[in-house]
This record gives C-alpha cells, sequence and structure tokens, in this order.
C-alpha cells in the first residue's frame, strides 16, 4: 500500500517535466505550487489523521485514504486547467497521502514491541520502492498514453491494489485478540475501544511537555525542507543541461534504490544504539553530498550524486517511530507522528517552492542547493540538542488515565 500511495509522489521531479510540456504557458512555480500545496494539505491534516486513525482505527482511515486515492487520480487525468491540479492534486491527493503517510507505519509501531527497528526497516525499505519504480514507469507510461491514459491506469490498477490488500490489513493487534510481538503476560490491551479517545488525549498532554515533541518536529521540518529542493528540482535541472527526462527517470531511481538500504538501516541502527547519533550522521551526508551538484554536468555525474545523495535521504526519515519509541514507550503515536509530519509536510512545501522561485528569478538552482545544504546540517545540530532516548521520558503517564483504559489495569 506504502508503494502504490508514493507511486506518483516520490517521481514529482519527473511529472514536473511532464507539467512543463502539457501546461506551457506557467511559470515553474506556478507548476511547483500544485506539489506545495499538496504538502501544506498533508502536512495541515497530518495531526487530525493521526487522530483519526487513534479514534477510529487505521483500517477505516485508509479505506477513506484509498478511496480519494483512486478519485484523485481518475480527475487527474481529466485535468485540462491549473486550478484542476490544484484541486485534484493538492486537495483530494493530499488529504488521501496524508493518512496514508500517518497511519501505515505507525501501525507497524504497534505490532511491534520488540524488534521495532527491524521492522520498521522492512516497512521504510520496501515501501520506498515506489519511487524506484515510478520513475522509469511513469516515463514510459506518459510516453506510450499520455497525461490522461496515464492517469487513468494509475488509479485504476492502483486502487484496485489498494483494495485487495485493505481486508488483510489490521491496524493493532487487538483488533484480532492479539498483543504486540515481544509481549509479555502482563502487558494487556485496554478493555475496550472507548477508551481510545481519552488514552489519546492524556497521552498527547503528557508528550507535548517534553522539549524532545517539539524539537522533533523541527528536525523533520529542515530534513524535508533540505532533500525536497534535490527531489523536486533534480530532474529539470539535469533536463536545463539537455538531459532528457528518460535519463532523468534514473537520476531518481538511483537516489530511491540507495536510500532503500539506508532506510532499512537506520531504524536497526537507532534501536541498536539510540537515534540521535545515527539520525546526526544521516542528516549531514543528505546534505553534504548536495555539493556535488556544483559540478555534475554530465549523466553519469548526476547518477554519482543520487547514489550518494539517497544515502543521506533514506536516513534522514527512518528513525522517527524509533525514536517515538524510545521516548515515549508504547503509548499512542498515531497522533504525535502525525504533529511530525506537520514538520515534514510545511518543510517539504517550504523547500520546494524556494527552488522554484530562486530559479524563476536568477535562472539559476545555485542558491538553492545552498539552501539545501543549510537546512539539512541545520537538523543536525538540532538533533544535538535532542535529549537523551536511554529513557523513556514519560514512563508514568497512564496514572492520568482511569484504572479500566490502562494498558495494565491494576484491582
Amino acid at each position: 500500500m506504502r508503494v502504490i500511495s508514493n507511486f506518483v509522489s516520490q517521481a514529482f521531479g519527473l511529472v514536473l517535466i511532464y507539467l512543463i510540456q502539457e501546461f506551457p504557458g506557467e511559470t515553474l512555480t506556478s507548476l511547483i505550487l500544485m506539489q506545495v500545496f499538496r504538502s501544506l494539505v498533508s502536512a495541515a491534516l497530518s495531526p487530525t489523521a493521526g487522530w483519526i486513525g487513534d479514534k477510529y482505527g487505521a483500517k477505516n482511515s485508509l479505506l477513506l485514504a484509498s478511496t480519494m486515492f483512486v478519485v484523485g487520480m481518475l480527475l487527474m487525468s481529466q485535468a485540462s486547467h491549473v486550478w484542476q491540479l490544484y484541486l485534484y492534486y493538492s486537495f483530494v491527493l493530499g488529504v488521501a497521502q496524508a493518512i496514508f503517510s500517518v497511519n501505515i507505519p505507525t501501525t507497524v509501531a504497534a505490532w511491534f514491541k520488540t524488534h521495532l527497528g527491524i521492522a520498521v526497516g522492512i516497512q521504510q525499505s520496501l515501501g520506498g520502492m515506489g519511487g524506484a519504480i515510478a520513475a522509469p514507469a511513469l516515463a514510459l507510461i506518459f510516453t506510450k498514453l499520455g497525461w490522461e491514459g496515464g492517469f487513468l491506469l494509475v488509479g485504476i490498477v492502483g486502487g484496485a491494489i489498494m483494495f485487495a490488500l485493505l481486508p488483510l490489513f489490521h491496524g493493532d493487534p487487538a483488533n484480532r485478540g492479539m498483543k504486540p510481538f515481544g509481549s509479555t503476560e502482563d502487558d494487556l490491551a485496554p478493555a475496550n475501544n472507548e477508551f481510545n479517545k481519552i488514552r489519546t488525549q492524556v497521552f498527547l498532554q503528557a508528550v507535548r511537555r517534553t522539549p524532545s515533541f517539539w524539537n522533533l518536529i523541527a528536525i523533520h521540518h529542515l530534513g524535508c525542507l533540505g532533500h525536497s529542493i534535490v527531489m523536486w528540482h533534480i530532474v529539470n535541472f539535469a533536463n536545463t543541461l539537455g538531459i532528457g527526462p528518460a535519463a532523468g527517470s534514473w537520476i531518481i531511481f538511483c537516489y530511491v534504490t540507495t536510500s532503500m538500504f539506508s532506510r532499512f538501516a537506520t531504524p536497526i541502527l537507532a534501536d541498536k544504539f539510540g537515534s540521535k547519533g545515527v539520525m546526526a550522521v544521516f542528516y549531514t551526508v543528505q546534505g553534504l553530498t548536495v555539493l556535488l551538484l556544483f559540478w555534475a554536468q554530465e549523466p553519469w555525474q548526476f547518477y554519482l550524486f543520487a547514489t550518494l545523495f539517497g544515502v543521506g535521504f533514506g536516513g534522514e526519515m527512518s528513525a522517527f517511530l524509533v525514536i517515538n519509541r524510545q521516548y515515549y514507550g508504547m503509548g499512542p503515536v498515531r497522533s504525535v507522528f502525525g504533529f511530525q509530519h506537520l514538520g515534514s509536510g510545511t518543510g517539504m512545501a517550504l523547500g520546494g517552492l524556494i527552488a522554484g522561485a530562486l530559479y524563476d528569478l536568477f535562472g539559476s538552482y545555485d542558491i538553492s542547493w545552498i539552501v539545501s545544504i543549510g537546512a539539512s546540517l541545520a537538523g543536525t545540530i538540532c538533533i544535538l540538542f535532542l535529549q537523551s532516548t536511554s529513557r523513556v521520558l514519560i514512563p508514568d503517564w497512564e496514572e492520568s488515565l482511569p484504572v479500566e483504559a490502562r494498558t495494565a489495569p491494576t484491582t
């Protein structure tokens, strides 16, 4: 489901080239705004998406998201005006993306009390295949079927896969009368789902009193600001140097493919050694590799850059579920993760918009690359100010709950 939901968005740098061809009278900034608005919609609704998942169940939330995904793709196939892109792509698909982005990965956290790093690594790395598959596939689809046929195909086939997988999806172990992997006999699930709302409210109140809650939002914002500049604009930058969309699709393939390895390794390393140092390393790698873009001129140079950049890019995003567990234990983290996605989405929107506006003003991406490097390294600095991950920050938060709403109620 993660692969399908990310199919178009992870290859937006390639989609942008076809947008320029479909809407030749528009500025780069006006076209970039569709992705900016999508990121802002997804960011603004991410806390709500987490709350919906906690209260009504992840499966119900994904049923809504899958429906909106199909509707959005079918509408995109008929888009002929820029305002339609903003409505269909930015709003309809933006809402779907918010729900997918929060409720799929946090479901992994709900199912694993131990070995969370391995579980998250598998989900993140295989879920990241969306971009690796999407870029060459979309280049082929758009070439053969055009804009309308391409979005129709993705919507119909992708939607069919989504709805086929939904019956197999279970948001929480309790939905199947089970406990999370690694639970002990003393780890009891709440007796009734009616307590989910109060548990979420009390948990969020406790989490917001920790400095790391706010710092993690800022860190996710800076990391996504840094890589969105590259992700959204790298193919257009290569295109200005005479490297066409077909070769550009392989730039995306390179950085997504190498990101799969760091997506897998990062949560495992964070689970074993603590998240702070691991996150700092990958943020630094993401930032410094962008320096290579001041040198890149030939396709092989872009492929080399993308291969190295993907290592940092994949590691940048993959430790958040693990650090949330290290800080907040087995609490209902969907809402917390939603707030972190609020920082992520605004960072994606701001970075992509800045790079588009600077290109329209100066006809160059040089300043944008500097902004990207600075944002990633600023994220590294913020990571160094995080609290220690050696202990749970709010171990006693359930004491504020009614006895019957606790995970291990006492008599």
